[in-house]
């Protein structure tokens, strides 16, 4: 009788960083992501994504920033940063400017800094004051010719889907350009649309700090 051979030794996947690791086991890149690209690698629809600016292999954006918005977009491999900076149960602060149809009034700041009902649940209490015009790089495609508008800065510590612009719409300024700058620490900077820069130790060590975890 004929002895069957032994199954094959099941693979291994080599063991990655643990969420303890030090910080230099991982990777943190910062994009300004342009108008109209999506935050991914990939997309089935044929549009524009984060590889057509980034070539460096194995990182993920750790958190969306809609295909009609700009700005700052965080890359990494840190699954364990990823979660703490989107979770809600963290709640990690994320700035954007944004610019809004109309002149805004201090009781429709005041009603975004409170919180607005969104499908039956506040929102959080969000920073919200009035800008003068940032003076941002031009849109491939211009904001639509309304006059006046209102530049505000907003910083959420949640992130339901479309969040900021549904706030703004619920208190009468609809939106029309969103730019994030700021993931708790990290800004946005002099970064222009496409271009990406690594971390320095000091901003990846503040930004692990701010969400509990070790340099």
């Amino acid at each position: 009788m004929k002895r069957r051979p032994p199954p094959p030794a099941p693979r291994r996947r080599a063991p990655g960083p643990s969420p303890d690791a030090p910080a230099a086991a991982f990777r943190y890149l910062v994009l300004n992501k342009p108008f109209e690209v999506m935050p991914a690698f990939t997309d089935p629809e044929g549009r524009r994504t984060l590889k057509d600016f980034v070539d460096v292999p194995g990182v993920y954006a750790a958190g969306r920033l809609d295909y009609d918005s700009e700005g700052l977009l965080l890359l990494t491999d840190d699954g364990t940063l990823s979660h703490r900076l989107t979770d809600p149960r963290f709640g990690h602060p994320k700035t954007y400017c944004v610019q809004v149809e109309g002149v805004a009034t201090d009781a429709q700041v005041a009603q975004l800094r409170a919180g607005v009902t969104l499908d039956d649940e506040p929102t959080r209490p969000a920073e919200a004051e009035i800008l003068p015009d940032p003076g941002f790089w031009p849109r491939p495609k211009p904001v639509r010719n309304y006059h006046p508008t209102t530049w505000l800065r907003v910083t959420l510590r949640e992130g339901r889907k479309r969040q900021l612009r549904r706030m703004t719409a619920a208190v009468g300024l609809p939106c029309l350009r969103l730019v994030r700058v700021a993931i708790g620490p990290v800004q946005l900077g002099d970064l222009q649309p496409g271009q990406w820069r690594a971390l320095s130790a000091a901003e990846v060590d503040a930004l692990r700090r701010s969400v509990g975890l070790a340099r």
